[in-house]
């Protein structure tokens, strides 16, 4: 009875020890530049735009208005972005965006106005 209790101690602390270890790769890198179509899903309502982005610059299209904003990289995985027109209070606001997880040609993400707590998530697809 003691040899089964401590095999499953065992197998329970490497579990423990393996689950801890492991995270989830992401090549944030690979999408800092290029052409993206983004979807995200709000109150049950899918928006959908596309976007190219430099290292200092993203242009995105979304419901046939065009909006640039200026690029800072905080980190490989989290860039701050900042409307270069904007047109409302709204747009003032600079949006602080953060990949989560990344595939060979998607990545998920999260983002919220800079000192906002609620985030909304969304998932880019690089298309060039």
């Amino acid at each position: 009875m003691i040899k089964q209790h401590y095999y499953y101690s065992s197998l329970l602390l490497l579990l423990i020890t393996l689950s801890g270890c492991y995270e989830t790769e992401r090549n944030c890198s690979d999408f800092q530049i290029g052409t993206f179509r983004s979807e995200i899903i709000l109150n049950g309502k899918t928006f959908k735009s596309e976007f190219t982005r430099t290292k200092t610059l993203q242009v995105e299209t979304y419901d046939n208005k065009i909006d640039s904003s200026n690029v800072r990289w905080i980190n490989d995985c989290e860039v701050v972005f900042k409307t270069i027109n904007p047109k409302n209070m709204a747009e003032r606001k600079d949006i602080h965006l953060k990949i989560l997880t990344t595939t060979d040609s998607s990545y998920t993400f999260e983002y919220s106005y800079v000192g906002e707590r609620q985030k909304q998530r969304g998932v880019a697809f690089k298309i060039e």
